[in-house]
């Protein structure tokens, strides 16, 4: 719908939507109502549904692509310029900083499990962000390789695959337990082992 929607209603869409996420962050999926969010935006019922005529799970769905957005966008802009191995450490400490703040409350994990996970537009949003992370991963391990820093040989995608898997798995450990250990573990032989196989 956002495609149809003048300068203006673009610019209320995506009020709505900054607002319901804090909305949500604060009270949780399950607790935050239509009512919160339209509080917290100064907007009417009528023009709520104008926007999301499908109702809160439309509007979570919209959240949910907010929240992913903001995964990439927090480690910006060190994820786009992975090109030195001091870019890569700044990298390394914004990630940590940024799940460490997070604590053990995953707003777009909560999202999705509550919108559905098997449904195309939940399953879409994760897809995508996890497709968008690795790409950058490997750009920047493209420019190592570019700038003599990692042999001809070395395998891209494979690595980057591998990088992000261990950065997830971190993450979803510390969801469990509250401690970032495991998330400094990835991140540190992720990179560690970039250098390792450096020419330079």
């Amino acid at each position: 719908m956002s495609g149809a929607l003048t300068a203006k209603g673009q610019a209320t869409r995506a009020r709505i939507v900054a607002g319901a996420a804090e909305v949500v962050r604060e009270k949780g999926v399950a607790f935050a109502t239509l009512d919160d969010v339209r509080d917290r935006t100064g907007t009417s019922k009528s023009q709520l549904f104008h926007y999301f005529p499908e109702g809160k799970d439309q509007l979570l769905l919209a959240v949910a692509q907010f929240e992913a957005d903001r995964v990439l966008d927090d480690q910006m802009p060190y994820l786009g310029r992975l090109d030195s191995w001091d870019a890569w450490e700044e990298w390394r400490e914004t990630v940590l900083k940024r799940y460490e703040e997070q604590g053990d409350q995953c707003s777009l994990g909560a999202l999705i499990m509550h919108v559905g996970r098997s449904t195309p537009g939940a399953r879409a949003i994760v897809v995508e962000m996890l497709r968008q992370w690795q790409e950058h991963l490997a750009v920047g391990i493209r420019s190592l390789r570019a700038a003599g820093h990692l042999p001809a040989s070395f395998d891209v995608d494979r690595s980057a695959a591998a990088l992000l898997a261990g950065i997830q798995g971190g993450v979803s450990i510390m969801l469990s337990t509250g401690r970032s250990t495991h998330l400094r573990a990835a991140l540190d032989s992720g990179i560690g082992q970039l250098r390792d196989a450096g020419t330079g």
